[in-house]
């Protein structure tokens, strides 16, 4: 069976790509990141290659400027054309960047390629405070897409009461907790999705 997915987040910087890295090494598949902003600092692509150590495939775009790709696109002069942003087939772990509403271009929102895509989706939410509300606004702009969401998976301190309540109210099965991992090494990291996380929910 091929084993696909695209994982979203509640909000940027939540640690969504450390997210990725843990699913795709467990899941020993493919990572695509479809559009890169920002290439300062370590790329998310580059991360993941570091923590899996899975087959990591080429951005469709690669955009200069640290912001949302519709704008990023237009500062560095780049056209974001949609039909490229088609998922290669066979096992894939697809990263989006920031949230499900995050502009890819001035008329194309993440949550419509999803749609567009029908792959699987897995929401990363983080555990701190307002993530009731952030959680439960992602879960309804998919679902109102008809986008099939595959369950939640959450990010930090346990928050038992916060994670519990976004699973019922949404309706969207809670797939673990994957907590705060320091040092970050592969190692670490792979030992900490093993102890939080079932291998037969992604299957």
């Amino acid at each position: 069976m091929t084993r696909r997915f695209v994982v979203t987040g509640t909000d940027t910087g939540i640690g969504k790509t450390v997210f990725s890295a843990a699913l795709a090494g467990a899941l020993h598949i493919p990572y695509w990141k479809p559009i890169q902003s920002g290439l300062e600092e370590e790329t998310d692509s580059a991360t993941v290659a570091r923590l899996a150590g899975v087959p990591v495939l080429p951005e469709a775009y690669r955009l200069k400027t640290p912001a949302s790709p519709h704008l990023a696109a237009e500062i560095d002069g780049v056209t974001i054309d949609s039909e490229k942003l088609i998922p290669p087939e066979g096992d894939l772990l697809i990263e989006g960047a920031g949230g499900a509403l995050v502009p890819v271009t001035r008329t194309l929102l993440y949550a419509d390629l999803f749609a567009r895509w029908q792959i699987p989706v897995i929401v990363c939410a983080r555990t701190g405070l307002g993530t009731i509300n952030h959680s439960l606004l992602t879960i309804e702009a998919l679902t109102s897409r008809g986008v099939p969401i595959h369950g939640l998976a959450f990010l930090g301190d346990r928050q038992e009461d916060s994670e519990a309540i976004i699973a019922d109210l949404g309706g969207v099965r809670r797939l673990g907790r994957l907590p705060i991992v320091d040092p970050l090494t592969p190692e670490n990291l792979a030992a900490a999705f093993a102890s939080n996380f079932e291998l037969a929910d992604f299957r």
